[in-house]
């Protein structure tokens, strides 16, 4: 295979210590040298390689190292039938790397006459409208400024035509619904930190494949949501580097720039790492660049408030909070370990409910102790939503192709497919019927066989539901003062997911619960839970499991039914 020297130079730059990679750069180099490079039924092609390159230098701005060692990869092929070795492009890196701008060149030379290829339109998707024209105007005004490209683009303010190829550049929102039926050649998904699910991704995906070399580029820095698209995928990124997946299996091409740590942040040298445009020599906006950073990095001294934005955006390391979250995701994470439901059946548990809101969500749950561990089994918990509030703020009834849960461009929870997946009920009902919730236990109990010791709430609805539990023969504890029950329980719920002691199986809508609680700390220091955002954002599972944690003291952790079956075994 003839090697394009942007590739051997980039290698060889890292090898002679010039450039500085973070450790999933050099998984990929690692990679592309055992696996990509010793293909021997793929080739680079060189020519249109060196055509991109000369473009963008040309029209835009000196390509730099990191940009051109990519761009190879954009055009490289299998030997057999010309298809592309990789259709899928990550470039995942910090604020300021220059993202946009290779967008920008790559999409403009994509819709050209160098490229070649007739209806190659292309698409720029964000979830804002500035953002998705953020790379479509730098290419307007590169156009529509100068009179010798007049006569090869029509340049409207909503597409670019490159007229002899007929090949269109625009922008989008991700209003996923409206996108049906488009005949792109690329498209490029802008911003991919807050998309909370893949539902625009498939959308214009699903227009993809009717011309030749269709590609996607997912370009973005981490941000916030946390479970959503930009972790899936760089899950899928992982497993490709880890080699757990082929290159056939599997063609997305992961370029990743993030600090390895956060402790790596407070020296300067290792920047470069989140940001390949600190490799030395520094370009002129590279210089800018840091200067802006370092910056913000020395202001962080005084005004340490900026720290989770800056740890963040500027080192591309996802930063949560511990002052104002319960825990960090990957220690919610670590809450999907296995468990043996049918060892819990001859153990006691709580059921444990909260029923803050009669017109939202209800949660339900069995909670057991085992090992000092709290288990709460996905198969044991249940929460139930009223289908006027899932249909307000979840547009729950929206057909799939319009975006099923979209509202305003931002989806806040996949109701539907927590509701396939029998993880919640979405109830045709104005207000909740408490009937239904004790129902729930009462089937726990008496149909699953599952030993209920006693039940727990907040005092808040507990008025209306406990005479009923108390008609079925539960026991019903009531937490008359929860802000001061979370106050005491915080220390234990801190140190339980430090030491990844909370288990709740693989339950995506309990990680939503937990990830959704704000922590405010009063000035006595003591922590109380509330809620990150008032309506959309809900916390009932996580208060839920709080209150049965409360309950816990009255446990034992061992097996009453392994005890009883001793005791029958001994001849009195």
């Amino acid at each position: 295979m003839e090697m394009p020297k942007y590739v051997t130079d980039y290698i060889q730059s890292w090898r002679d210590g010039k450039i500085t990679l973070n450790e999933e750069r050099v998984q990929l180099i690692e990679w592309l040298e055992e696996d990509i490079l010793t293909m021997e039924d793929a080739y680079f092609d060189i020519e249109m390689i060196e055509k991109f390159i000369q473009f963008a230098n040309e029209r835009y701005f000196p390509l730099q190292p990191f940009q051109t060692f990519i761009s190879c990869f954009v055009f490289m092929r299998y030997t057999e039938d010309e298809t592309l070795v990789f259709d899928e492009f990550l470039i995942y890196m910090a604020r300021g790397a220059g993202k946009n701008g290779f967008i920008s060149a790559l999409a403009d030379f994509f819709i050209s006459e160098e490229h070649g290829i007739k209806n190659y339109n292309v698409s720029i998707v964000a979830n804002s409208e500035k953002q998705a024209k953020t790379s479509f105007v730098e290419v307007y005004n590169k156009l529509n400024n100068k009179d010798e490209y007049k006569e090869a683009y029509k340049v409207r303010k909503e597409t670019i035509e490159n007229i002899k190829t007929m090949s269109v550049f625009q922008f989008h929102t991700s209003n996923a619904g409206t996108k049906d039926g488009l005949r792109d050649g690329c498209v490029i998904y802008d911003e991919i930190h807050q998309y909370e699910d893949s539902t625009i991704v498939d959308v214009f995906a699903s227009g993809l494949g009717k011309v030749a070399d269709s590609r996607q580029f997912y370009i973005g820095t981490d941000g916030y949501i946390r479970d959503g698209f930009i972790d899936k995928i760089k899950e899928r990124a992982k497993n490709i580097l880890e080699r757990q997946v082929s290159v056939r299996d599997d063609s997305l091409f992961p370029f990743l720039c993030t600090v390895n740590d956060e402790e790596e942040m407070h020296d300067s040298e290792n920047w470069e790492k989140a940001n390949p445009m600190f490799h030395k020599p520094l370009s002129p906006y590279a210089k800018t660049l840091l200067r802006v950073v370092t910056k913000q990095y020395r202001k962080l001294e005084n005004d340490p408030s900026g720290y989770e934005e800056f740890v963040t955006k500027r080192m591309n390391l996802p930063k949560v909070d511990l002052e104002k979250n319960v825990t960090t995701w990957e220690k919610i994470l670590a809450t999907n370990q296995e468990y043996d439901l049918d060892g819990l059946k001859g153990r006691e548990c709580i059921g444990c409910v909260d029923y803050a809101s009669i017109r939202d969500f209800v949660a339900c749950g069995l909670l057991f102790l085992k090992q000092n561990k709290y288990i709460l089994p996905k198969e044991l918990t249940y929460s139930y939503v009223c289908k006027p509030f899932a249909d307000k703020h979840y547009a729950y009834s929206r057909d799939k192709a319009e975006g099923n849960n979209k509202k305003d461009h931002r989806k806040f929870a996949p109701i539907r497919e927590w509701e396939e997946k029998k993880l919640l009920k979405v109830l045709d009902k104005e207000s909740m019927d408490p009937f239904i919730v004790v129902k729930w236990f009462v089937d726990m109990r008496d149909k699953e066989g599952w030993n209920i010791k006693k039940i727990i709430g907040d005092n808040f609805r507990m008025e209306i539901l406990r005479p009923l539990f108390e008609k079925e023969g539960f026991e019903v504890e009531v937490i008359r003062n929860p802000d001061a029950a979370s106050a005491l329980l915080a220390p234990r719920i801190e140190l339980a997911f430090d030491e990844e002691r909370i288990i709740w199986g693989d339950n995506p809508l309990m990680r939503w619960y937990c990830n959704n609680v704000l922590v405010e700390i009063g000035g006595n220091g003591e922590k109380k839970y509330k809620k990150k955002e008032r309506v959309k954002r809900k916390t009932d599972g996580f208060m839920m499991f709080l209150y049965g944690l409360w309950a816990t003291r009255d446990l034992e952790d061992f097996d009453v039914g392994t005890t009883l079956k001793a005791l029958n075994s001994i001849n009195f």
